[in-house]
């Protein structure tokens, strides 16, 4: 299953749930019907923020990726630790950068957070200055949201120059 189709999976699920639960706890006077067409508005309109949030996230990284003049690719330089969250209800992740060159580099690491799933929730971009030749440099990777759940950070790109 493609990551679209379990994504739109989810919404369907979701909007079912909340239109059984609308509808079993509508007790305002207003019609069950009623109570469900809101709270699937609702469940729509939250589904599109947050949708809206990653692909703003996403374009952002994209964008300071893409101003990361003359890098080359990186990625087998980078490692991250575990997830975590922070007091904030963000997710962290501690990234090391290893300089295998000769010569002192900086880095530009993209962070993907994703859920169990495989779908993508949010996604950051580190930069690691003047890594030491033949040294390693950690930073830490912060979701520009709060995320709950089992949250999993992946490498989706990096670049050295």
């Amino acid at each position: 299953m493609t990551r679209k189709a379990a994504r739109g999976l989810w919404a369907v699920l979701l909007t079912t749930a909340v239109l059984s639960t609308a509808a079993a706890c509508s007790d305002d006077g207003g019609s069950a019907s009623s109570t469900a067409s809101k709270a699937a508005s609702a469940a729509a309109s939250a589904a599109s923020r947050g949708a809206d949030v990653v692909a703003s996230a996403t374009a952002a990284a994209g964008e300071k990726l893409n101003n990361f003049k003359n890098g080359v690719n990186a990625e087998s330089d980078v490692e991250l630790g575990k997830s975590s969250t922070d007091g904030d209800g963000r997710a962290t992740v501690k990234v090391t950068v290893k300089n295998s060159s000769d010569s002192a580099k900086s880095y530009a690491v993209q962070v993907n957070f994703r859920d169990g799933s495989g779908n993508l929730l949010d996604t950051v971009v580190v930069t690691v200055d003047d890594v030491a030749s033949k040294a390693s440099k950690d930073a830490t990777a912060r979701s520009n949201r709060k995320l709950s759940g089992d949250v999993r950070a992946e490498v989706g790109r990096a670049l050295r120059h």
